[in-house]
């Protein structure tokens, strides 16, 4: 999958201009990890191959074009990431068996990339065994830039739980990568789409506040401040709450 960073001409490229669609299949067992239970629009879908794959503490929606996530969300609460906090990583990364052999990345593609295996869904969001374990699916990941995925954007997820343990009630988070060129780069043998930018997006459904982080995927990348949820729909051509009241 493609989405909007290089204005008009990429749109076309990568999400084409036809009327948004919902990609609802598979995800009505697990929609509560999304507002109101509402799911994402994303122009075009049908062209990403995308599979919703629903996990413990998240739900992903997979794109067998780039082997990546589009999005992924979760719905977190100050409970839950307290009980994450003790939880011991485990770090034992998995091809996700869900997804057909040609849809998806195998660890032998991030060998010897240079690019981290980079969580969507941290390990530090996981409240429980079963959910960390899940947490390591290839689905989950993205080719990410090690000082990038170990400094800059291990701060941006922190610095959510961190605002989670302070909200009144829960907080949807949704968090993908974006392809900003017609030609991206790959890695092994699939040819694991590399983003050029990550995004994360956190939805305060009690304050119904918005704000996205929004951070090159490089190693000199620092993260700025957040954008709002306007701008992050813009960029991305994707409205992530549909119909649900967002204040900036």
């Amino acid at each position: 999958m493609k989405f909007v960073l290089r204005l008009a001409a990429a749109a076309a490229i990568c999400l084409g201009v036809t009327v948004p669609v919902h990609a609802t299949t598979g995800f009505e067992s697990c929609s509560r990890f999304f507002a109101k239970g509402v799911v994402p629009q994303v122009r075009n879908a049908q062209s990403l191959k995308p599979r919703a794959l629903c996990f413990d503490a998240f739900a992903v929606l997979h794109s067998g074009t780039t082997r990546t996530p589009v999005y992924v969300a979760e719905r977190l609460n100050s409970e839950q990431v307290a009980d994450a906090q003790d939880e011991e990583r485990t770090n034992r990364f998995f091809a996700d068996a869900r997804l057909p052999r040609a849809e998806r990345a195998e660890l032998d593609d991030y060998k010897s990339s240079g690019y981290d295996r980079g969580h969507m869904a941290p390990a530090g969001d996981m409240p429980n065994a079963t959910a960390m374990a899940q947490s390591f699916s290839l689905a989950n990941m993205v080719p990410q830039a090690p000082q990038n995925n170990r400094k800059s954007w291990a701060g941006i997820e922190k610095a959510t739980r961190k605002y989670v343990l302070r909200a009144k009630g829960d907080v949807y988070v949704i968090t993908g990568p974006v392809f900003g060129s017609a030609a991206p780069t790959t890695i092994g043998q699939d040819q694991v789409w590399v983003p050029q930018y990550l995004f994360k997006l956190v939805y305060d459904a009690t304050t119904h506040r918005a704000w996205a982080h929004w951070i090159e995927n490089s190693d000199s990348a620092r993260a700025g401040q957040p954008i709002t949820y306007r701008e992050l729909v813009k960029r991305t051509g994707v409205e992530f709450l549909p119909g649900i009241p967002v204040a900036d």
